[in-house]
């Protein structure tokens, strides 16, 4: 059970939450929403005690295991599953203390241990970082592939796949759903499902949020409030409370606006003053009630294209793939005005590919490619967020991609512009460096609408924008007249625009009949039908480990039986040789002259041999039984 109670939470002088009051309880799952800035990342700190409360306070049972996912990832040499094994803390611990019984040699500590590793699903854990692995779009092949041979988006799915590979009580995640497609988000909700301990997780994907949480914390204005129910339960609740605090906000400045009439009427008349004076101070005691508002300060829209030819792009029977590798082949699309086509496909199909070759960015391998006259092609792409001028402002972007109508265009039409975006007042002439991965994609997109693409090429726009931006984008996509193509994993966007979905699977793109619901579950058999081809892979492999194990553990005994007998043979030569020396020292004793006067010095010095031959014979005898005890266990194991 974790509670906040009374709780305050700053960052420098800002109060991002203030009194907070709330409980949740074991094995509920909690989505924690709010505008960026309102401190849903800093409750998730809180809760990992990177930060402390302001006032207040929060508590949480310390037994409990705790799993989040790491913001970094150092790139080294390990393997992919050997991190993510890792993340299980308490099976490398097991890990480590039985090495350490079996270099002691400690039988009893060892059978304790194994019996615990198995009750921990230890031998089974390789294959479950497998299918975790898997899940994540990892390939097989990328099991045993370096950690610094990944890029940074995968990185992400490394620390998330570590996060689930904890065997933990207390899950948090912060946007998980960013850097994965559609297929892993899909497989995610599923894992997160039947996750059996508690989860904390801010995302900013409506549909994902239905699917996976019971409760929704909402941080607006330094308020956390908790609602029962999924995202869209919430939103219900939500516009209810709005719609009931505008009539009390409207009926109490009706109220107002009469007490302060009354004042100003007979604040100057003697006989009425005191009551005049009275309103003023119930006045000042009424608890004002803020106005209904609603969280979203965007409202853009694309602007129209200049021109709409018909059709803007036609492909006839493409290849296109890098060098001398084909990824996708016989590729045959119509695109017209007003087209509205979702790209479907698991990680590593070829969406990307796809959206690259329309884009004009990947020359064909075959096939030819017909571009209207007026074809004006904006596409949207992750790299171009790394491609912005860190050192430029959003103005200075705009008025170096705008182009002609940018140079004609005033300051203020270009700042009222932006404004539609997020990026009002000084922030237009802020070097864009500092800005966070959102604000960087609103402006990406803003540059994109500024051109006035006829064809509109979208590959994963929502990765780092929260949901009132999402809903701005589907809006605005909805009342664009031009045409779109889209990849992204977020399915409310993709219902909300989308009329047509096309697969691209196993070097094709075809249409594929169906909607977003029948897609998932051909992902998921096609899912399960790998996982029992995994699973059948990892058990010939772990009975050929087995073998190899038990290859190794003979070769081990024979070394470990061969090590003592050369030992217990050392020590018997090394008894002989003390035994004879021992032997003439007898005999020199046994000589009547030697204890005559002048044999006195020479008795001394075999007197003291002996002793000394006597003490090495003993430690000798001693090691000799110990190790002879050790050659008769082995050898009856």
């Amino acid at each position: 059970m974790l509670t906040f109670s009374s709780l305050s939470l700053r960052r420098g002088t800002r109060l991002l939450i203030k009194e907070a009051s709330f409980t949740i309880y074991r094995g509920e799952k909690v989505g924690i929403v709010g505008k960026n800035g309102t401190g849903k990342s800093s409750l998730l700190s809180l809760m990992l005690g990177e930060l402390q409360p302001d006032a207040g306070s929060f508590d949480r049972p310390s037994q409990l295991v705790l799993a989040h996912v790491a913001q970094e990832l150092e790139a080294t040499g390990q393997s992919a599953i050997e991190f993510v094994m890792d993340g299980d803390e308490e099976l490398r611990a097991t890990e480590q203390a039985i090495a350490r019984a079996e270099a002691a040699d400690d039988g009893i500590r060892l059978g304790e241990l194994h019996a615990r590793y198995a009750a921990m699903g230890g031998y089974d854990a390789r294959s479950r970082a497998a299918r975790l692995l898997h899940g994540l779009g990892f390939s097989s092949e990328d099991e045993n592939r370096a950690i610094r041979a990944f890029s940074g988006g995968w990185r992400v799915r490394l620390n998330v796949a570590k996060a689930l590979m904890c065997r933990s009580d207390l899950l948090l995640l912060d946007e998980p759903t960013n850097h994965l497609d559609l297929d892993a988000v899909i497989w995610l909700e599923d894992w997160l499902r039947n996750y059996p301990g508690t989860l904390l997780m801010i995302a900013h994907d409506r549909e994902f949020l239905d699917r996976t949480v019971n409760r929704i914390v909402h941080i607006e204005q330094g308020t956390a409030r908790i609602y029962t129910g999924n995202y869209s339960k919430f939103e219900e609740q939500r516009a209810e409370q709005l719609a009931q605090q505008q009539t009390m906000f409207e009926r109490q400045q009706r109220e107002i606006k009469h007490m302060m009439g009354f004042v100003e009427r007979f604040r100057a008349q003697a006989t009425k003053a005191r009551q005049a004076q009275s309103r003023l101070k119930a006045l000042e005691r009424m608890e004002r009630i803020a106005p209904a508002h609603v969280d979203s300060e965007f409202e853009f829209s694309f602007l129209p294209p200049d021109k709409l030819p018909q059709p803007l792009l036609t492909i006839d029977d493409q290849s296109v793939g890098y060098g001398e590798r084909t990824v996708l082949k016989s590729i045959s699309m119509n695109i017209a005005p007003g087209s509205r086509i979702a790209l479907l496909g698991r990680n590593g199909a070829g969406k990307s590919t796809l959206m690259k070759m329309l884009a004009g960015e990947l020359t064909p391998l075959s096939g030819k490619r017909t571009e209207a006259r007026d074809l004006r092609i904006g596409y949207f792409a992750q790299h171009q967020l790394e491609q912005l001028s860190i050192e430029e402002s959003p103005l200075a972007h705009l008025k170096r991609v705008g182009g002609a109508t940018a140079a004609r265009a005033t300051e203020q039409e270009l700042r009222n512009f932006l404004g539609k975006f997020g990026f009002s007042g000084d922030r237009v002439f802020e070097p864009v460096g500092p800005f966070s991965g959102g604000e960087k994609a609103r402006l990406v997109l803003a540059l994109v609408s500024y051109q006035r693409p006829n064809l509109l090429l979208l590959d994963e726009p929502t990765n780092h924008l929260d949901l009132e931006m999402r809903q701005a984008l589907a809006v605005a996509l909805q009342d664009f007249e031009a045409a779109v193509v889209l990849v992204s994993h977020d399915r409310h966007l993709l219902r909300a625009v989308a009329d047509d979905l096309l697969l691209v699977d196993q070097g094709r793109a075809r249409v594929f009949d169906g909607d977003l619901d029948d897609y998932a579950r051909w992902f998921t058999t096609r899912e399960q039908q790998e996982e029992q081809e995994i699973a059948r892979d990892t058990s010939v492999e772990n009975s050929a480990e087995q073998k190899k194990q038990r290859k190794r553990e003979e070769a081990e005994q024979r070394n470990r039986l061969s090590g003592l007998r050369s030992q217990i043979a050392r020590l018997e030569k090394d008894m002989t040789k003390l035994q004879t020396e021992l032997s003439a020292i007898e005999s020199a004793l046994a000589e009547p002259e030697i204890y005559q006067e002048q044999g006195k010095p020479r008795l001394l010095q075999l007197l003291d041999s002996q002793k000394t031959l006597k003490r090495k014979l003993d430690d000798i005898e001693s090691a000799w039984l110990e190790e002879s005890e050790k050659l008769e266990k082995a050898t009856a194991s």
